[in-house]
């Protein structure tokens, strides 16, 4: 089972992504990830390190604080 702080998390970072207009292989090339990495991610499979979160919070140009913030709609 799958932890729903991992899929919240994940969520986040979809949501991001999505209104950037990426594609998840362009983001994950920004983030200097590999694509499939990142489908764990998105998907709360992964519980990642504190650089990784850094890496995709630079990705976005966003603080890291902003990857934990619950989704407004």
């Amino acid at each position: 089972m799958r932890d729903p702080k991992l899929q919240a998390f994940g969520q986040r970072v979809r949501e991001l992504r999505k209104n950037k207009g990426w594609s998840q292989e362009q983001f994950a090339d920004l983030a200097g990830l590999d694509r499939s990495y990142m489908g764990h991610i998105e998907r709360g499979e992964k519980n990642i390190t504190l650089l990784k979160i850094y890496q995709i919070s630079d990705a976005l140009k966003l603080p890291p604080q902003s990857l934990f913030e619950r989704s407004k709609s």
